[in-house]
């Protein structure tokens, strides 16, 4: 097993041994799994099942909505940071300034 592949299997493991601790069937693990999508993310949800130890499913289900939206925020952020930079490394190219200086000379 790769390396990658251990992390999120670890990862899925203990969140697994979270939600079968607090009482809830172990294919809730797996749906969380799959929709909360990275081991980073699993590890906080985990962290959030032992901490504060919800009652219901659907105090579950609200944290991973805000984990997964969390995650979906930063997603964009970092796509639009890394657009700007090339935006901005456009903007100052010696060839965008070199189309500058032939455009005014002709």
């Amino acid at each position: 097993m790769s390396a990658n592949r251990s992390i999120w299997a670890e990862a899925r493991n203990r969140l697994a041994s979270a939600v079968v601790s607090l009482g809830y069937p172990g294919e809730l693990a797996d749906l969380l799994a799959r929709q909360i999508g990275s081991p980073r993310a699993m590890d906080r949800m985990t962290s959030y099942l032992y901490t504060v130890r919800p009652a219901t499913m659907e105090m579950i289900a609200d944290e991973m909505l805000a984990i997964c939206a969390e995650t979906e925020t930063w997603r964009h952020k970092k796509e639009g940071q890394n657009a700007q930079a090339g935006y901005n490394a456009w903007l100052n190219s010696e060839t965008r300034w070199r189309n500058l200086d032939e455009a005014e000379e002709g």
